[in-house]
């Protein structure tokens, strides 16, 4: 199995085949190879800022010789006219790197904005933010690495780290016990120890999960705070819990308040709007 830095470094590989092809040939027909210059990462939109050490890996990847100079690190609170790097070197390079480094970076401070809203709302309670596994194909690894720098949490990288029992198991596997009988002796089959979740869509079957056990954390899918209140009573304590299905900016205080511990919020990374950068020449 690939590290994230190699799924990184081939996201960047495969952003540069696609955006250069055969030639950059609009900065190769009107720039002179030795041709030397300077751009800054300009801010044009209050948020937070993030992707800038992978900034740093896209330049060093296409061009090893470009020098960065960074002035505002990832996680940091920005504002319009903030300057949060400068890069200096063959202008060539400059040019052709500007769009896949400004999609990385634009996209990803977008999520950790939003992310820290979403933070923002929970003050003085115990939830955290979840991200889901909604993100855009081949750009896991930098989106939910933009939600832990927006102030939130991964849920999990994909289906190898953790065990959901979602809906469709549980039917297919012929109902909750059987999922998470078959679940545990799987698990001891291939000697793995893996955290286990399974899903919830009402009182009954999560009356079912608390007679079985068997499981780390419950997701309480698309339940309303009332019903969500009440859930986390039945609990009680036992397992981990977490909230899921359309939640919202106005209405994740109210699910956090019913004492869950966590609430995932797909939105983070499937519908959000990138931050308005840009990169100038100077």
């Amino acid at each position: 199995m690939k590290t994230p830095d190699q799924l990184v470094n081939d996201l960047i590989a495969l952003a540069f085949a696609e955006d250069i092809g055969d030639g950059d040939h609009t900065t190769l027909c009107c720039i002179p190879a030795d041709k030397k210059g300077r751009s800054r990462l300009l801010v044009k939109e209050e948020g937070i800022l993030a992707g800038v050490d992978v900034a740093r890996r896209v330049f060093a990847i296409f061009d090893p010789t470009l020098q960065m100079e960074v002035f505002i690190p990832d996680g940091v609170f920005v504002k319009p006219g903030d300057v949060a790097f400068v890069v200096e070197g063959k202008v060539q390079s400059l040019l052709q790197t500007e769009r896949t480094m400004l999609n990385i970076l634009q996209r990803m401070s977008g999520i950790a904005t939003i992310t820290h809203r979403y933070m923002e709302r929970l003050e003085g309670l115990h939830t955290r933010v979840l991200d889901t596994r909604k993100t855009t194909p081949g750009m896991r690894i930098l989106e939910k690495e933009a939600v832990r720098i927006g102030g939130g949490m991964n849920h999990r990288i994909g289906l190898f780290d953790m065990i959901l029992l979602k809906d469709n198991h549980i039917d297919f596997a012929g109902g909750i016990e059987a999922a998470i009988t078959r679940c545990h002796e799987y698990l001891a089959t291939k000697g793995k120890d893996l955290k286990i979740e399974i899903e919830v869509r009402n009182l009954q079957e999560l009356d079912e999960v608390l007679r079985v056990g068997g499981i780390d954390r419950i997701m309480l899918d698309n339940f309303t705070p009332e019903l969500t209140r009440e859930a986390v009573r039945r609990i009680a304590g036992r397992y981990e819990t977490e909230s899921s299905g359309g939640i919202t900016l106005d209405t994740i205080r109210d699910y956090a308040e019913c004492g869950v511990d966590y609430v995932s919020v797909g939105a983070l990374t499937h519908s959000v709007k990138g931050l308005d950068l840009s990169f100038k020449a100077f």
